[in-house]
This record gives structure tokens, sequence and C-alpha cells, in this order.
């Protein structure tokens, strides 16, 4: 049985998320040299962000949420296709992981950080040593290895499950789905960038792709649901 209004608020929600993220990412890129910053010290990064204020801060928030939007899209997808119920299951579960790991992660800046930059600024010197100590782990534990690693393994899985899923539906063009494919493979390529150096540039053009590529997923449910039989619900 088909469910529109699902599969239309998956749809909005990939859309508003990349719109989102868009916006998000342009302004941290421009106010606070993201994500460059990310391999900055706690000398270099910590006063930087308490600079930003509360702006700077609650940008982080809405920043740190966005990645909950995936949920909807997740289930709206799940919905839209009916063939790949075992395999659109999986691909829930990773969107779900992929969603709390970068939400995780992100949510250090406008919290932990923000905390470590307060103490930071009245902080003597032995104290400064062992904050950037803190800092320094919490960026690869929440950063590197949650936030980027499994959430971007994750969310690949889910774009590659889907796109597959997406060619067994007689409703979806055949481009989405290989669409869908050939990014994953290329985020899959990305979220070894920590890794290797060598896969840096995949994971700078994939900051480009991925909000394209949501975008193309969310019209692609939206118009979807425009071909189903007028008696789905």
């Amino acid at each position: 049985m088909q469910s529109r209004p699902m599969i239309i608020a998956g749809g909005v929600s990939f859309i508003v998320g990349a719109i989102a993220f868009v916006l998000i990412f342009s302004y941290l890129a421009a106010n606070f040299n993201y994500p460059a910053v990310l391999d900055g010290r706690a000398a270099e990064v910590l006063p930087r962000l308490r600079t930003g204020g509360t702006t700077m801060r609650v940008v982080w928030a809405i920043y740190a949420f966005i990645p909950l939007l995936l949920l909807p899209g997740a289930v709206g997808s799940y919905c839209a296709c009916e063939s790949s119920r075992a395999r659109m299951t999986l691909a829930l579960i990773a969107a779900s992981v992929a969603a709390f790991a970068m939400c995780i992660g992100l949510l250090r800046w406008p919290s932990i950080h923000w905390v470590l930059a307060e103490s930071y600024s009245h902080a003597g010197a032995e104290t400064r040593a062992a904050l950037d100590g803190v800092f320094t782990g919490l960026n690869l534990y929440l950063g590197n290895y949650l936030g980027e690693f499994l959430g971007e393994i994750a969310l690949a899985s889910f774009f590659l499950l889907t796109g597959c899923s997406m060619l067994a539906e007689p409703h979806f063009p055949k481009w989405s789905g290989w669409s869908g494919i050939a990014f994953a493979l290329l985020f899959l390529i990305g979220a070894l960038r920590n890794v290797t150096t060598a896969v840096q540039f995949v994971a700078d053009t994939n900051n480009i792709l991925l909000p394209l590529w949501m975008v193309l997923l969310g019209i692609a449910l939206i118009r979807y649901t425009k071909q189903l039989p007028s008696d789905g619900v």
C-alpha cells in the first residue's frame, strides 16, 4: 500500500536538508574557515569559536540537527520502494545510524567545545595544554571516527541501497537509481579521507554533490507520487 504523505514528506525533507546544509556550510566557510578549521589546534580554533558569540553557537546547533532530516527522508524512500522491502529495511537502519552519528559528532561544537572555549579564554599555560589534549581527543573521537567516518559510511550505504532499490521500481527513471549508486560509491571513497589524503579531492567534491543529490532524490520522491494509481493512499 502506498503512502503518499510520507513519500512527499520524505522528498521535502531531503530538499530542505540540502538547502539548509548549503546555507550553514557557506556561513561557516566564510566566518569560521570551515571545513579547514577541523584540523586546527585549540589555540587557534577555540578563541575563534568564542569570538563568534551566540550567533556562531546557534549556527553550529542548527547544523548539528540537520542530519536528523535524513530520518523522514529515509522513511519516505522506504515507502516508495515497495519491491525491495528487505533492502530498504537495511537502508533505514543505515540512515538512522548516519543521522545520529553525524548529529552527535557536530553537537560537540555548540556544547563541549563551547565550554572548552570559555575555559580556554582565562586558563593558564598548563591548563591550556590540558584543554588542547581534550579538544584534540574529542575531534578525533566525535569528529573523525563517529561523525565523519561512521556517519558518512552509513550515509553512503543508505544512498547505495536506495539507488539499487529505485532501479527495481517502474515509477522511478533508471537514471535516478544509477545516479544514486554512482554518488554512493563516491561518498564511500570520500569517507576514507581520514585514512589517506589521496581521496581528499573526492571528499571536497562530495560537499558539492551531496546537496545536489539530496535535492534530486527529493524531487524524484515527490514526482513518484504523481505517477501512483489514483486509489493509492
